[in-house]
């Protein structure tokens, strides 16, 4: 179980459907599709990874497909990650892990044993935490953990490549 911090902050209702909603496990959700860059991640992240697509890279007319790997264990199991790579030619895996954490695992198992190497135009990126301890509060985060503006910053580089 990996526990991402950034989700203890937010306030949400429960779900209605607690007791009968289920995921399927190995099985990638695409929650936006987009022709120019595929952003891999899961849990909290996804939403700074909106905000930096909504706020930063939709005006400048990047178009991001945004996939929620759901699970790490199993990862992936139908290879849906490599059908989006093949349109983009571009990828970039993000969590608020250490670095070599989660973002690593996911880079190692799409560009490894998946083969996704093949398809990319220009080198893979994985954004993840500094490698120190963050301060409590929503700085400390902020400044430990990708937030939108580094996120926008490293796919702009990746386009200019």
């Amino acid at each position: 179980m990996v526990e991402c911090l950034n989700g203890y902050r937010l306030k949400e209702n429960v779900p209605s459907n607690l007791n009968s909603m289920t995921v399927p496990l190995g099985v990638p959700d695409i929650i936006e599709t987009g022709d120019d860059v595929t952003i891999v991640s899961y849990g909290s992240t996804l939403r700074i990874i909106q905000d930096a697509m909504r706020e930063y890279l939709q005006p400048a007319g990047i178009s991001c497909e945004l996939i929620d790997v759901q699970t790490l264990l199993p990862f992936d199991i139908n290879h849906s990650i490599i059908e989006s790579l093949k349109k983009t030619n571009r990828i970039v895996f993000i969590d608020e892990d250490v670095p070599g954490g989660a973002s690593a695992y996911m880079f190692q198992q799409v560009m490894e044993l998946q083969g996704g190497y093949r398809w990319l135009d220009v080198a893979p990126r994985t954004i993840s935490a500094q490698a120190h301890r963050p301060a409590y509060g929503s700085d400390g985060d902020y400044f430990s953990k990708p937030n939108a503006e580094d996120i926008a910053a490293v796919i702009k580089e990746m386009m200019n490549e």
